[in-house]
């Protein structure tokens, strides 16, 4: 078990939607890690697979507490992570180590990430892809355009450390202090842009650290092309959806922090549009997807204009949460669940 003394208590959040075959994996990775972790919680957004025998499978043979947080609605990934973070401060975590489903943790990971959180009080660690290359995540947020940019490069040429400003729930190590001052993850978000906004809003008043040390690798194989400064992977319609309809969001917290620039904020929605096109034509061969796009870029224009919108507030106590929760996202009609979220943007 993780000794206090080293850096606290350190609870692994998971959310998972009917891939209990790639949370099994997961799972058993995760009773291989030295030294381990005070406890895991999963949160469960409603899933009609086996994912509950899997749960129950594993919380009987790995050797710290496993909370199975079952959801009556899928919240998706963003309410998914809000309501773990959520249940794991109410376990008195001070870590929190936040990954989707489809990755596998490697046994030495928390050793590996342990004198870094020394440093950083959020920071990610490196991933293999399915095939064993080293996974592409390099990111910057241009706050003019409002859109995540790839920066070229062996970013760890010179250093060990890479600080960005933005950040990935399939990997993110964050501190319970950082989670209190900041707020919880927006449920509103749903999929899609939650966690490169959340690292964003961490980065005003935090470093966010993207580390040389490999800790997790991807389970899941995507249909994606090589673009030379970037991969783009394959989507689904409620991908798509989300990718415009949380510029909305995003707008309003740019503004919120007085970084929303109209016009570049205008292109980036333009280029974030054509990039999902693209995607369409050239990953998944397709014009089926379009309707998608547009709805989502309708309902960020409605985002914009509510004026009733409000940031996700701090908290002020672990288990304290004014404002608006978890409980009271309401399902998107017609989602189909996290898996369906691309892998990366």
């Amino acid at each position: 078990m993780q000794d206090p003394a080293a850096g606290g208590r350190l609870f692994l959040v998971i959310t998972t939607f009917n891939r209990s075959d790639y949370l099994r994996g997961l799972l058993d990775s995760v009773a291989l890690l030295d030294p381990a972790p005070a406890g895991v919680v999963v949160i469960d957004n409603a899933s009609t697979d086996s994912t509950a025998d899997v749960v129950a499978g594993a919380a009987l043979s790995l050797p710290f507490p496993l909370l199975h947080h079952r959801l009556p609605v899928n919240v998706g990934g963003a309410g998914g992570f809000s309501a773990g973070i959520r249940r794991a401060l109410s376990e008195d975590a001070d870590w929190l180590w936040l990954m989707d489903d489809d990755v596998v943790a490697l046994p030495d990971a928390l050793a590996a990430l342990t004198p870094w959180m020394e440093r950083y009080r959020c920071l990610h660690g490196r991933r293999w892809d399915p095939s064993g290359k080293p996974f592409f995540w390099q990111h910057h947020l241009n706050e003019f355009l409002g859109v995540h940019l790839p920066v070229r490069g062996n970013v760890f040429a010179d250093s060990r450390v890479f600080h960005t400003n933005v950040g990935c729930f399939e990997g993110m190590l964050v501190h319970s202090d950082v989670v209190r001052d900041v707020g919880l993850p927006d449920p509103r978000f749903f999929l899609n842009g939650d966690d490169t906004t959340y690292g964003w809003l961490i980065s005003q008043r935090y470093a966010v650290a993207y580390v040389d040390e490999f800790v997790l690798r991807k389970a899941r194989p995507q249909k994606q092309i090589d673009l030379g400064v970037r991969h783009l992977n394959d989507s689904s319609d409620l991908g798509r959806f989300c990718a415009m309809r949380n510029r909305g969001h995003l707008a309003r917290y740019l503004q919120h922090q007085g970084r929303w620039n109209r016009m570049g904020f205008a292109l980036g929605t333009a280029l974030t549009a054509a990039k999902e096109v693209f995607r369409l034509l050239a990953v998944e061969h397709t014009f089926s997807g379009l309707s998608a796009v547009w709805r989502g870029w309708r309902e960020a224009r409605e985002i914009l204009a509510d004026e009733d919108w409000l940031p996700m507030p701090p908290l002020v106590a672990a288990g304290d949460i004014p404002g608006r929760g978890v409980s009271e996202m309401q399902r998107i009609p017609g989602a189909n669940g996290i898996d369906d979220a691309p892998g990366a943007p």
